[in-house]
Parts: structure tokens; C-alpha cells; sequence
């Protein structure tokens, strides 16, 4: 079977985005094949799995992997149809039920986020992908933009146990805000700030210390899917290439992309124990196996690479 044939030859939720992002098939047809993530295999199982109250799981955060917050990044990694009449269900449950509790008498709906700028950041890009807009959303822009850092990342340690920023909480907070912007349009304010949080990235290559230039992470560079909140260079190439041209800081992190490709051009999963339970498998899953989500966000990286590297 052919590398294409074989991305294609599985859910609705990879077939879209490889006819968009490596067939550049015409809209029509990748609307049709996204419009079937809401109703047919993984989208809609889980759709099915939410309860009445609105929660997977149990609450916006427990357990970890199978929670709300993660089950609707998951649906936004399927890029379910926000618009599609089972998901508008779906989210007015969340919006009406799920809360963040802190006290018996202290709470927060979770497309309202809560203190952390990483959990910040997620509910934010759950926020503007699934139509929750308005005065919160906007508070949350507001506060993620007043606690951009001086080296113009972010943090959900700062202010009190750090002054630094992280690689993880700064690309949760970069994809909050470029949904926001994709879905609003463009506010220079948070334009401003996102420059600087992708700046504070490339600086470091996507992997290294400014001050050492060592490695910082060594699982930074093995890929997981999905990437919760796990931070690694193929989700922060995958990020770049949904916001901007590409930049020579990535070179090195684009060769070892390079180097785990596999003799069919294919990637693997790695490190798959971060990843955790799921509801039901949505990949070929054991460690050392091709992936398709992987090698769908590998080939559309490359795309982009090479496309910059032609203009």
C-alpha cells in the first residue's frame, strides 16, 4: 500500500486534513469527509461518551487523559465541524455543567479557564474553536497577554516560583491565541505577543537552552499523539506551520524530524507512555509502530518546509 493509501485508509478525522494538507483536494470534498467526524468513527464515539452532565470523565480534569478538557482537544485534533448539530450539544453541555471547583462555594466554567497560564491557554483555544466567545474569553486573552514574560514566554509557575519561561505553557498559550485570532481576526495586540512567544522559541532552536545549548529535554525530541500538554518539536512545527513562513531556527529541529523517518516514510509513536488511557485507541498506538497522526503532522511540516525553502 502506497504511503498516501495508507493515511487515507482509516477515519474520517486523518482522511480531511490529508486531502486538505497533502492532496490539496478541492473544498467541497474535504468538507464533505470533515463533515463525517461528528457522525462516524472516532468524532463520534466520542460524542456518545459524553454523559448528560456534560463531563468525560470526571470534570474538566480528572482523570488526566480522558477528561473534558482533553476529550474536546482531542475533537479538535479530529477537526470536528464546530457548527455540526451534535457537537453545538455537546458544547452547551460543557459550557452550562463543567466547572473548574476550587472551594465548596468557588468555581469557573472551563471555557473560562482558571489561574494557570497553560490550562489558560487550552481553554482559550477550546474557547474560540468551538464558538465560546465573548466577554470571557476576551478577560482570558487579556490576562494571558498581562502575564507574558520578559523573555516573552509564559509560565504556570510565574510569578511566584519562577521568572523564567517554559516551553510547554508557552505553546499551550501561542495556541490559544492564534485559534482566537483565526477565528476573530487578526488584533495587533496579541499578534505582538504571539511574534514574541514563537521569538522566545526559535531562539532556542525549538529544543535548546539559550544559555548552554544543550538539549533541555531529551523526549522533546520523540513525538507522541496526543500531545496534551506534553511539549515536543513535531507540535511546536505543527504549530509554526499554522502561523507563519518558515524560519532557518528551525533547520535542526526539521533534520531530527528527518532522521525518524522510517525506510517507507513513515513516523512512529514514541514515548507513548505519555500519552495515557484514551477512551478507545485512535492510532496504531504501541511504541516503534507507524503512526498515521504522526506522519500526517510530519508530511505537512515538510510541506511547509520545503515550500518555504522554494520561495
Amino acid at each position: 500500500m502506497g504511503l498516501l493509501d495508507w493515511l487515507l485508509d482509516t477515519d474520517p478525522a486523518i482522511r480531511w486534513q490529508v486531502m486538505r494538507d497533502l492532496q490539496d483536494a478541492d473544498g467541497r470534498t474535504v468538507a464533505a469527509e470533515r463533515a463525517k467526524v461528528a457522525t462516524q468513527g472516532w468524532g463520534a464515539n466520542l460524542l456518545r461518551l459524553q454523559r448528560a452532565t456534560g463531563d468525560w470523565g470526571e470534570g474538566p480534569d480528572e482523570p488526566a487523559w480522558s477528561s473534558t478538557t482533553f476529550t474536546l482537544l482531542l475533537l479538535r485534533h479530529f477537526g470536528v465541524d464546530p457548527q455540526h448539530p451534535a457537537v453545538r450539544v455537546a458544547v452547551d453541555r460543557v459550557r452550562d455543567n463543567v466547572r473548574f471547583v476550587w472551594t465548596e462555594t468557588d468555581s469557573s466554567p472551563l471555557f473560562e479557564g482558571e489561574v494557570e497560564a497553560c490550562i489558560n491557554g487550552m481553554a482559550l483555544r477550546l474557547a474560540a474553536y468551538f464558538g465560546e466567545l465573548g466577554p470571557a474569553a476576551e478577560r482570558l486573552v487579556d490576562r494571558l497577554l498581562r502575564e507574558q514574560l520578559e523573555d516573552g514566554g509564559w509560565n504556570c509557575e510565574a510569578p511566584e516560583h519562577s521568572s523564567r519561561s517554559s516551553f510547554a505553557s508557552t505553546l499551550a498559550v501561542l495556541e490559544g491565541l492564534l485559534e482566537y485570532e483565526r477565528v476573530t481576526g487578526t488584533d495587533p495586540r496579541i499578534t505582538a505577543a504571539r511574534l514574541r512567544g514563537e521569538e522566545y522559541l526559535l531562539e532556542r532552536g525549538l529544543f535548546r537552552s539559550l544559555r548552554t545549548g544543550e538539549v533541555v529535554n531529551p523526549h522533546w525530541l520523540e513525538f507522541s499523539f496526543p500531545p496534551r500538554w506534553d511539549y515536543d518539536i513535531l507540535r511546536a512545527l505543527d504549530y509554526l506551520r499554522e502561523s507563519r513562513p518558515p524560519d532557518e531556527r528551525c533547520g535542526e529541529a526539521i533534520q531530527v524530524l528527518l532522521s525518524k523517518r522510517d525506510d517507507d516514510g513513515r513516523w512512529s509513536v514514541e514515548n507513548g507512555e505519555r500519552g495515557g488511557e484514551l477512551f478507545f485507541a485512535i492510532d496504531d498506538g504501541a511504541d516503534s509502530e507507524p503512526s498515521r497522526w504522526n506522519t500526517l503532522r510530519a508530511l505537512r511540516v515538510l510541506r511547509w518546509w520545503e515550500q518555504g525553502l522554494r520561495d
